[in-house]
C-alpha cells in the first residue's frame, strides 16, 4: 500500500476536524412572557366586557376585553369622509440643542451593577449622529392660520391614527385637531437615542418638541397650535408611551392628556439619576402616590402576554403588566381621571388590540374638551 506523507496527513486531519465542529450556538430566545390573569390577588379590580367590545367613552375605571380584537370601522378610510393632508419633514441632530445623537454599538447592551442590580452599566454607548422624520396631519376641516388643538405621538409615523382621526373628526366625537408624529431617534433601551429621550426621568423631551419640533410645524405647514394644556395630547406605546407620561408628568403647563399602550412604567432609565434611580417605575412606587394630584387625564393599555424581564436586569421592576396595574392602582388612589385597559390574548404594543381600541381612547381622552 503507497504511503502517505505525514504532512499531508495532518492536513486531512485538520479539514476533517473543521468540518466536524459545532457551528457557534445562536443567542438564547428570549423566553415567551407567561399569560396574566387580569383577576389574579393584587390586581386591581376591573369590569370584564363581552368579547370584542370596548370601554363606553363616558367612564373611568379598569375594564378586561377579548380574546377577539375586531378592528373598529374607525380604522379604514371611508368614502365621503374628508381626509386629511400629510406633512412630511426631516430633523438632523446636527441641528438640535437638546439632542446631538448617541448610539449603543450593534449587538451590544449592558451589565448590571454589582453593586445596585437596579442599575445598568452600558460601556458601548457613543456619539452619534441621526435623523428623524416628522409627519404632521392637518384635518381638512382645519382652517389655515386658525389656533388648533393638537397630539404628539411617539415612534412616528402613525398613519392609523391619521385615518382615525379623520373618522372621529368627521363624526365629530373628537375636535378638529393637528397630529404630530415624531420618528424616534434610533435604537431602544439604555444607551440608545430612542431610550435616551423616551425612558428618562426629566423634561427635556417636552422641552425638544415645544423648541424644536412645534416651532418648525407651524411655521412650514401654516398651522397654529394651542398653547391651552387642556387643548395638548400625547401619545405612545412602549417607551414611547413612557415619553407621553413624562412630557404631562414634568409639564403640566403643557400636556393635560396622555394615552398609552403598554406603557414602559419600568426601570429602563440611562443614565442613572439619584432624583428617580428607579427610572418610571417611580411613577407608581413613589411620584404619584407622594405627589398632589396633577390635572393629567390618562388612557392606558396592557396585555396579559405583556413584557416580563426582557433583559439581563433582574430587579423585580420589569414587569409590564405588573407596572401598568400598580399604575391603575396608584391612579385611582389619588383621584385621577384615568381608563385602564388590560386585554386578554395581547402582546406588547399589539396592533390589533390598537385596532380594535384606539377610537374609542381618543374619544375617551378628549371628553370635557370644548
Amino acid at each position: 500500500m503507497r504511503s502517505v506523507p505525514l504532512i499531508v496527513c495532518i492536513a486531512i486531519g485538520l479539514i476533517a476536524g473543521l468540518g466536524a465542529q459545532t457551528p457557534p450556538a445562536a443567542p438564547a430566545a428570549r423566553p415567551a412572557p407567561p399569560t396574566r390573569d387580569p383577576f389574579t390577588p393584587g390586581y386591581v379590580t376591573a369590569t370584564e366586557l363581552p368579547d370584542g367590545a370596548v370601554p363606553p367613552p363616558n367612564v373611568n375605571g379598569n375594564f378586561v376585553i377579548g380574546p377577539t380584537h375586531t378592528p373598529a370601522p374607525e380604522m379604514v378610510v371611508k368614502d365621503g369622509v374628508p381626509q386629511g393632508t400629510i406633512h412630511n419633514l426631516t430633523m438632523s441632530s446636527a441641528d438640535s440643542k437638546f439632542y446631538p445623537g448617541i448610539a449603543r454599538e450593534p449587538g451590544t447592551f449592558g451589565t448590571p451593577d454589582p453593586a445596585d442590580p437596579a442599575k445598568l452599566v452600558v460601556t458601548t454607548s457613543h456619539p452619534a449622529p441621526y435623523t428623524r422624520r416628522v409627519a404632521v396631519y392637518v384635518p381638512q376641516q382645519y382652517v389655515p392660520g386658525t389656533v388648533a388643538p393638537f397630539i404628539v405621538g411617539a415612534d412616528g409615523p402613525d398613519p392609523l391614527l391619521f385615518t382615525t382621526l379623520d373618522n372621529l373628526i368627521a363624526q365629530q366625537r373628537v375636535p378638529v385637531m393637528i397630529a404630530i408624529s415624531i420618528g424616534n431617534g434610533s435604537g431602544d433601551a439604555q444607551g440608545s437615542q430612542r431610550g435616551l429621550e423616551y425612558d428618562t426621568m426629566s423634561g427635556r423631551y417636552a422641552e425638544f418638541v415645544e423648541t424644536e419640533v412645534l416651532p418648525l410645524v407651524e411655521k412650514e405647514f401654516n398651522v397654529k397650535l394651542t398653547k391651552d394644556p387642556e387643548g395638548r395630547a400625547t401619545m405612545g406605546g412602549s417607551s414611547g408611551g413612557a415619553a407621553a407620561l413624562i412630557m404631562a408628568w414634568y409639564h403640566p403647563e403643557l400636556y393635560h392628556r396622555v394615552l398609552t399602550y403598554s406603557l414602559t412604567a419600568v426601570n429602563q432609565q440611562w443614565p442613572p439619576s439619584a432624583e428617580t434611580p428607579h427610572g418610571a417605575w417611580e411613577f407608581h412606587e413613589r411620584l404619584i402616590p407622594d405627589s398632589p394630584a396633577k390635572p393629567i387625564r390618562i388612557w392606558m393599555e396592557v396585555g396579559d402576554r405583556d413584557l416580563f424581564n426582557p433583559n439581563v436586569m433582574r430587579d423585580s421592576m420589569h414587569d409590564w403588566v405588573a407596572a401598568n396595574e400598580n399604575m391603575a392602582r396608584v391612579l385611582a388612589a389619588r383621584g385621577y381621571h384615568y381608563q385602564f385597559v388590560f386585554a386578554r390574548n395581547a402582546g406588547h404594543t399589539d396592533r390589533t388590540v390598537k385596532q380594535q381600541t384606539l377610537a374609542g381612547a381618543l374619544e375617551w381622552l378628549w371628553r370635557g374638551y370644548r
